[in-house]
């Protein structure tokens, strides 16, 4: 057991107006397996780079034990994975390493095989594996589900469950709790730690939202109160000194002095009353505000939208999936289901138009509209007003749902270049969400998506019942979400 101490803590990104972290100060046992939650673009993959020594920054991070990042940087990924594992790990012990990945049902073959040629599950599985195996560190896991389906998330989070501390940087609810038995939160003002699973932090935090509203009506009907006493102060102030000026020539000094000592009185108690008022604000200090999102399909004269029969994709001599059937209803919300390399994408695509070799049939109403998410974002550039334009789209709307899923007006200015992982993620669903179709159709749309985002988006779904088409890892979003299942 070793304590990791970070000490008044303040660090702002050179020419940043604000500071991402501000004297904060808390401690880590590196015993406990940490989930790290909070907003997208609140500085969790900051925190671990500051960790790592990454940048400069006030305060200080005390520890006795080495910072390990994952996911790890490979340099050649045309390498064979022993050779690239042996150079991470010089003293790696081979049957060690094949124990460790014998719990993650990776096959050792893998490991003579070039890097590049290993699926992403297999990547991450090894990857994990290796750096596990090292003496002294302390693993700062940063999103390791992004590659993963479900039985991986499985696989992963249950040996997880098995190992040494960590700090887990992860949006998947299930797979945290999977595994974790402390949770670090980026709240809006401050970090703080709680022992218990992801779900215990997540009904103690709405618990807490809960009573901070309830703070906040009271303050509202407080602050309401000082203004009307205010407006009456100021209406009496206002005639003290008309009757000043009318008795000016009876008794000049006396009405004068009374009436300034009780507008000092006055002043006074209206003073005190607004300090105890701005301090009790300070109490309301991480209230999460997640408002409803809203969206509207346009209506269809069918209730049927589409219907695959017995499909088939293939590239080259290589069947990614056959026998694919299911028709998709005004409403519906369907899942598309199976392990990595099933098909799954290739069967969204397929449904988008795009020329993907295939047998069988689809076939979809005439002049259908289709708003398709994609798992890339690394196309993102520019303006997010060039953006809404390039897709014809009403901008106001669109900056109106990005607002509400906690985008601050700052980020309005930005690259889009410059977003995290999770804000990108978050444009693409925002459009999506703004455009005019019949159906939503998105591949893995809650990737790098904060908890809070991923629970708004599950509530517009329930709510407006729109007809979608999705493939997602996440088993808790799965469960909420769809009407109907695919297995691929």
């Amino acid at each position: 057991m070793s304590i990791i101490n970070i000490t008044n803590l303040t660090f702002a990104y050179e020419g940043a107006y604000d500071n991402i972290f501000e004297d904060v100060s808390f401690r880590i046992d590196t015993d406990w397996k940490l989930g790290f939650t909070g907003r997208n673009g609140r500085g969790k993959t900051t925190f671990l780079n500051l960790l790592l020594g990454k940048y400069e920054y006030k305060g200080s991070i005390a520890s006795s034990v080495n910072f390990e990042y994952f996911p790890y940087h490979v340099p050649d990924p045309t390498a064979v994975t022993m050779d690239i594992l042996t150079e991470m790990h010089p003293e790696l012990e081979y049957w060690r390493l094949v124990r460790e990945m014998s719990y993650l049902q990776v096959d050792e073959g893998v490991l003579w095989r070039p890097f590049e040629t290993l699926s992403n599950g297999e990547q991450t599985k090894v990857l994990l594996s290796v750096m596990f195996l090292r003496e002294n560190s302390f693993l700062l896991i940063d999103e390791p589900t992004n590659h993963l389906d479900m039985h991986g998330r499985r696989l992963v989070s249950q040996y997880l469950n098995t190992n040494k501390g960590f700090i887990l940087v992860s949006h998947d609810r299930a797979f945290l709790d999977g595994c974790i038995d402390h949770v670090l939160s980026i709240n809006k003002t401050n970090i703080e730690i709680q022992q218990g699973n992801f779900s215990s932090w997540l009904v103690n935090k709405e618990r807490q939202d809960s009573y901070e509203l309830a703070e906040n009506e009271k303050l509202k009907k407080e602050i309401k109160r000082l203004r009307e006493t205010a407006r009456e102060k100021s209406e009496w102030s206002d005639r003290v000194e008309a009757t000043k000026i009318g008795e000016h020539a009876f008794d000049r000094g006396h009405i004068g002095h009374k009436a300034a000592k009780m507008m000092a009185r006055s002043k006074a108690i209206e003073k005190r009353q607004q300090s105890a008022v701005e301090e009790k604000s300070k109490l309301l200090k991480n209230l999460e505000h997640s408002a409803d999102l809203k969206m509207t399909q346009l209506p269809y004269h069918s209730s049927r939208l589409l219907t695959l029969k017995d499909v088939a994709v293939s590239y080259g001599e290589h069947e990614v999936c056959a026998n694919v059937s299911f028709d998709v209803k005004v409403g519906d919300r369907v899942a598309l289901c199976g392990k990595n390399g099933s098909g799954k994408s290739s069967i969204l695509k397929l449904i988008c138009g795009e020329d993907i070799p295939h047998k069988g049939d689809l076939s979809m109403g005439s002049q259908v509209k289709i708003s398709y998410v994609s798992q890339d974002t690394s196309y993102l550039s520019g303006s997010l007003s060039e953006y809404a334009a390039g897709y014809g789209i009403d901008e106001s709307l669109f900056k109106a749902i990005l607002r509400k899923m906690d985008f601050s007006r700052v980020q309005f200015e930005k690259d889009m270049r410059d977003f995290s992982g999770g804000q990108k993620k978050k444009v693409l669903i925002a459009r999506s969400l703004s455009e005019k179709a019949h159906i939503c159709v998105w591949d893995e749309p809650m990737n790098y998506i904060d908890v809070i985002s991923r629970i708004q988006i599950e509530d517009l779904l329930l709510k407006f019942e729109p007809t979608v088409i999705f493939v997602e890892h996440d088993e808790m979003f799965c469960e909420r979400v769809a009407t109907k299942r695919v297995e691929l």
